[in-house]
């Protein structure tokens, strides 16, 4: 009975000290946690006053606030928390009226680098392989097999 009562009460205070997290000595790993609607600037620069709410939800996203007791505004909200900490918040609202787009104010996030412009036509153009064959095809009889290797000046 008296070995009992001291391990009861060294279980208990361990167990009440855990919970407060006095014996956590090893730091957690915190997430970063990017939350809401990305609306950098240059969709921004893509609004025109009179679009359509489906033309701006298309252009920005769906926005994270639709207010019903304010239906002629949406909320555009973005938030980057990096290690449990508040890094940086961007709002945007946009306002409707007879369902048309009449303003919009609040900051965004910037534009992302511009990438070099790649056009199709621009690409380098391959060198065109030139097939041999040991024969004319034209004198090829109907029917029967033409070999056609091609011939390459590199070797791999």
């Amino acid at each position: 009975m008296h070995i009992i009562k001291p391990i009861l009460s060294t279980l208990t205070l361990v167990g009440a000290l855990s919970g407060c997290g006095l014996l956590n000595a090893v730091p957690h790993y915190k997430l970063d946690i990017p939350q809401g609607n990305e609306v950098t600037a240059d969709k921004v620069a893509g609004l025109k006053a009179g679009m359509t709410r489906n033309q701006v939800r298309f252009l920005l996203g769906t926005p994270l606030l639709a207010d019903p007791f304010h239906a002629t505004r949406w909320d555009y909200v973005y938030s980057d928390a990096k290690g449990g900490q508040l890094q940086r918040r961007h709002a945007l609202a946009v306002f409707f009226e007879d369902d048309r787009l009449v303003r919009w104010e609040g900051d965004t996030l910037p534009a992302p680098p511009a990438k070099p412009e790649t056009r199709l036509d621009a690409a380098p153009k391959a060198e065109a392989q030139t097939l041999s064959a040991e024969r004319d095809p034209a004198e090829a009889e109907p029917g029967s097999e033409l070999e056609v290797k091609p011939i390459v000046d590199k070797e791999f």
